[in-house]
């Protein structure tokens, strides 16, 4: 879909505590201009009128949709990324979006402008993001939230937004469990009625769109059913005292001077170097795609699929860096009861005495556990890696299988989009940023839980929890494919893949041995 920029975004979930040293102490400097100005007009070109509405094309399962809820597992990026496009687009009423990261980067502002055409054609817009890893400045949110049908919130404003370097310090000094406790949902609501969840943010690299690295993830597509629990979990989150409006946030000085003509933001994502015209028309054909997935029942129809969010601040504070949650304790109630297998996709994996006990325990009564990380060639966080390294023979003792994804694993020419094959040269590292588990080929959760201490009591997390043997034996297949020889490599007591990397970074993981586990 996209052009690809030369520089190279931040990746992932850096610990919040390194990120905002490197925040206290980097220089405050002017910021550079987003758009090169042009004459010419991009958009002149391109059909944007509205053939139809999303309720135009629910309209033959909406009885459906009242008493279940369908059901697409979004394993490709270009499809993910299609999804949210066209329903952008087709939106008539409202489009919610609660992401951790949103940036700046070609993919993030052709979906801002996505947005903001919603919102000049009338659709209420509501965009809920965590304060720490916002890239955009305070008069750019500001000018964002001045039409009177887009607005934002930052959630749990500590350390970033509105703030200058003493109250940066001052936060972390006296509220250092606080300025951890981070929203890392990932929600995509339009009309109410449709739903996209899952492990990706919104960047390039979420959608196989970075020419250097890209996340191997998956996401969910709901329609109606269950899509009605995430619109209350994301009014809890927007109506929260945590979330605070940009205009709250951002000095006046700044409100005077923003406006609310987008002109520049639309050029930019007409231009065909930023926006190939090739992915624009698979966008319009959405509708015949998914038409052909329904009439090969590719969209699954299900009553009880869940959808569990923690509650905005997670948990009430009162252990210190600890105190689990919702989405922490229902994990381990479906882990628990799993009969035969229990199959794991996680990027991140820092084991606790709890969580190897649950392990061990499931093995010992003859249940299958495997699970797939990223090694440390394919890893893009080293203080994670630390951990993971600290308690891996840990974790192979009590009898889990360990699989460590590689930088250059096959599956990466499946996921890589068209675009991407034909620009590139040399393929992109993929490292693993799915969240995913599959229970004895019954029950598959997909969501933004990653297997360590911060997901576990600090970051708001969001599963989605899918009751269907057929989605699950599919998913289960994709995953145990991604853990053979030409995609990852197997991690015993004996051996492990730490030496496929140089020294420098395995030296550089070494140094991280310092940072506490619980943080992590």
């Amino acid at each position: 879909m996209i052009h690809f920029h030369h520089s190279t975004p931040v990746k992932s979930l850096p610990k919040v505590i390194i990120l905002l040293l490197m925040v206290l102490l980097s220089a405050c400097s002017s910021a550079e201009p987003r758009f090169n100005g042009t004459e010419q007009d991009f958009c002149a070109d391109i059909d944007q009128s509205q053939q139809s509405t999303l309720a135009d094309y629910l309209a033959p399962v909406a009885e459906k949709m009242k008493v279940s809820t369908g059901v697409y597992v979004l394993e490709q990026g270009t499809e993910a990324m299609l999804a949210r496009a066209w329903l952008s687009e087709n939106a008539e009423q409202s489009i919610d979006v609660q992401y951790f990261i949103f940036s700046t980067d070609n993919i993030g502002l052709i979906a801002i402008d996505y947005l903001v055409k919603a919102a000049e054609r009338g659709v209420k817009v509501r965009v809920l993001v965590d304060d720490i890893m916002v890239e955009a400045n305070g008069e750019e949110l500001l000018t964002l939230a001045s039409h009177e049908n887009f607005s934002i919130k930052i959630y749990n404003p500590n350390a970033n937004i509105g703030k200058n370097i003493v109250d940066k310090v001052v936060n972390l000094a006296t509220d250092f469990h606080g300025v951890n406790q981070r929203m890392h949902n990932k929600t995509f609501i339009v009309d109410q009625q449709v739903s996209i969840t899952g492990g990706r943010n919104i960047a390039d690299e979420y959608f196989g769109y970075d020419h250097q690295y890209n996340f191997r993830d998956r996401d969910v597509l709901l329609i109606g059913g269950a899509t009605k629990t995430l619109n209350t979990s994301f009014e809890q989150f927007w109506q929260s005292e945590l979330s605070v409006s940009v205009d709250k946030l951002v000095k006046a000085s700044k409100q005077a001077s923003t406006s609310s003509n987008f002109d520049e933001l639309h050029q930019y994502a007409c231009n065909p170097m930023n926006f190939v015209p090739a992915v624009r028309a698979k966008i319009n054909d959405l509708p015949n795609a998914f038409k052909q997935l329904a009439e090969q029942d590719e969209i699954h129809w299900l009553t009880g699929v869940e959808y569990i969010s923690d509650q905005p601040g997670k948990n009430s504070g009162e252990v210190f860096l600890g105190g689990s949650g919702l989405t922490t304790e229902r994990l381990i109630d479906l882990v628990q009861q799993a009969k035969k297998s229990v199959i794991i996709q996680t990027p991140y994996l820092i084991t606790t005495d709890l969580s190897k006990n649950i392990f061990k325990a499931l093995v010992d009564k003859g249940v299958e556990v495997k699970i797939l990380t990223n090694s440390l060639a394919s890893n893009d966080n080293l203080e994670a890696f630390s951990g993971y390294q600290r308690d891996r023979k840990a974790l192979l003792t009590t009898g889990v299988k360990i699989y460590e994804f590689k930088p250059d694993a096959q599956i990466r020419q499946k996921v890589m989009s068209e675009v991407m094959h034909q620009q590139l040269t040399q393929a992109p590292i993929f490292g693993l940023h799915a969240k995913s588990m599959v229970i004895d080929e019954k029950i598959t959760m997909i969501g933004t839980f990653n297997l360590d201490p911060r997901s576990a009591n600090l970051n708001t997390e969001s599963i989605t929890i899918i009751p269907s043997e057929k989605i699950a034996k599919r998913v289960k297949q994709g995953m145990l494919e991604e853990m053979q020889p030409e995609n990852a490599w197997q991690t015993t007591l004996d051996w492990n893949p730490d030496n496929e990397e140089s020294l420098l970074k395995q030296l550089r993981v070494k140094l991280r041995r310092i940072v506490p586990k619980n943080i992590l």
